[in-house]
């Protein structure tokens, strides 16, 4: 059975890697430069998909704060107030970048 194993030197989790030229299985550490040789040659792999709106949690007063970018381009489609704050969100592989944008009314906060 495969295990998670972490650094000897940072403690880490290690990866798995392939070394082309001797042919063999290794675990590497992506903090620091120590690897070792993989006891187990069976490489399990979980790969958990999420929108991005699964992904982004959006805090309740995101609006009030001053280091996001504003915008009074667009109308917001629930009270028409003028002004948003926005930033971006990576997607996955297919989705690409999500652009958000939060309704500056403070009675309002509505995200589209």
């Amino acid at each position: 059975m495969s295990r998670m194993t972490f650094c000897r030197e940072c403690n880490n989790m290690l990866y798995p890697k392939e070394d082309k030229l001797g042919k063999v299985l290794l675990l590497a550490c992506h903090n620091c430069d120590h690897q070792e040789e993989a006891v187990d040659s069976c490489v399990y792999r979980n790969e958990v998909k999420h929108s991005a709106h699964e992904k982004t949690t959006i805090v309740h007063d995101v609006s009030s704060d001053p280091t996001l970018p504003r915008t009074k381009s667009t109308r917001c489609g629930r009270c028409n107030h003028r002004e948003a704050v926005f930033f971006q969100s990576p997607g996955g592989r297919d989705e690409g970048m999500t652009l958000f944008f939060v309704c500056c009314n403070h009675q309002c906060g509505h995200r589209w």
